[in-house]
């Protein structure tokens, strides 16, 4: 049996007023090295979290692609508030990077204890769109 096929205009819609699922220009850190000089750059907080950023020198890494990290540590709670922490820091990348980012730049959304859990969703994705300006805003003025 063969899945039915779905209406073209039906993904057409779709495309047109959300962010993708999952984002191509979009590359997760997995090495402690690209944390660690993430940590040393520019920050920025904001009441949900903590906002670490740097721009990528042209021999490094794909310059196209936007790439991000998440830290959530033992002071945020234990390992079901971490994960959760880290679930929401993702979705807000997600919806946010793509359109305020820019390409050749690392991100690293650090979580603060009880807030990034419970502070509301929308004024995180506030947050962040406030921070990526600042952090883009001021480097452009120097």
């Amino acid at each position: 049996m063969t899945p039915p096929e779905a209406p073209a205009e039906g993904l057409q819609d779709q495309k047109a007023g959300m962010a993708p699922a999952v984002s191509v220009c979009l590359e997760v850190l997995r090495r402690r090295g690209d944390f660690v000089r993430a940590s040393q750059a520019r920050r920025q907080g904001t009441p949900g979290f903590l906002l670490q950023a740097r721009e990528r020198r042209p021999h490094e890494a794909a310059p196209d692609t936007i790439r991000v990290g998440f830290t959530a540590s033992r002071k945020i709670g234990n390992a079901v508030i971490r994960n959760r922490a880290k679930r929401r820091l993702r979705e807000i990348a997600r919806a946010v990077l793509p359109l305020h980012g820019r390409p050749g730049w690392d991100y690293v959304l650090v979580a603060r204890p009880e807030a990034t859990v419970t502070r509301d969703f929308a004024a995180m994705n506030a947050d962040l769109i406030r921070a990526l300006g600042q952090i883009h805003g001021s480097r452009d003025k120097q």
